[in-house]
């Protein structure tokens, strides 16, 4: 279980930094150009060492756990903009920040390990036509929607990823689970979560965004994990578990709207013309 939250804690890291780059990148170009900018580009591997360790982790932890742990990467975010670009954070950020930590013990102590189990039959229909609408939101979207209706968006395909990464996990060894229906899941809520986060990052400040995505990758996951994959919280901890969730969702939320997420905005940079 400790390697587990510890790959957990890393990917939480790896996203908050790549959201720092993705942010700071989308102040210097537009549309599909911003993909090809060499920041984009690593924050793009970044992101993909994260979502390993996000797999790792989902391995033996249910969605509610890691999920909650990944949203922290708004800790990374604020904390590394003080560090990293000298933002100034308010005296509710730095409480905020002890409460995500302290929500995370909570939670973290109402689960255990939770090996993943098989889904019900028609899960994976219902996870591929799920997907698929995505895709569709996600190009309706993309031109002319607004922020926050891109963010929520990207929210849900990363909840689709993750959710589909706990789904696979029941098989035996790792060329079972790769070659099975939830890796298209996996791969183009990725996708879809990334190009709309980006997209959305023109549109709107990196605060509510993130705010949104946090939000939407706690709830919908953790909620599929409990009613439909089998993820169980120990016995009389639940009390303790939603405690832990709305405080971690609240200290994530008042992070995401902290100023230090405008430094990462108002980074300089030069201009890169939109495609």
């Amino acid at each position: 279980m400790i390697v587990s939250l510890l790959c957990a804690v890393g990917s939480a890291l790896a996203y908050g930094s790549s959201t720092l780059m993705q942010a700071v990148a989308t102040r210097r170009a537009h549309g599909l150009a911003v993909v090809l900018t060499p920041l984009v580009v690593a924050a793009f591997a970044v992101d993909g060492a994260g979502f390993l360790l996000s797999l790792l982790a989902l391995d033996s932890l249910p969605l509610f756990v890691v999920q909650s742990i990944m949203a922290s990467m708004l800790v990374v975010v604020v904390v590394g903009a003080r560090f990293v670009l000298k933002a100034r954070l308010r005296r509710q950020d730095v409480v905020a920040v002890v409460v995500v930590i302290g929500a995370l013990v909570l939670i973290g102590l109402g689960s255990g390990e939770q090996p993943a189990v098989e889904p019900p039959a028609a899960f994976e229909r219902t996870m591929l036509v799920a997907t698929g609408i995505l895709v569709v939101l996600a190009l309706a979207l993309y031109r002319t929607g607004p922020g926050w209706a891109l963010a929520a968006v990207a929210g849900l395909g990363f909840s689709a990823a993750a959710i589909a990464a706990r789904a696979s996990h029941h098989h035996d060894g790792l060329a079972a689970m790769v070659w099975q229906p939830m890796t298209v899941c996996i791969v183009v809520g990725g996708v879809v979560g990334a190009l709309a986060n980006l997209r959305a990052l023109e549109r709107l400040a990196v605060g509510p965004c993130a705010a949104i995505l946090s939000v939407i990758e706690v709830v919908v996951p953790g909620a599929v994990g409990v009613l439909v994959l089998g993820d169980t919280i120990a016995n009389g901890m639940l009390p303790g578990v939603l405690v832990g969730l709305v405080l971690a969702i609240g200290g994530c939320v008042v992070l995401a709207l902290s100023p230090a997420n405008r430094a990462a905005e108002e980074a300089p940079g030069p201009a890169v013309a939109a495609t």
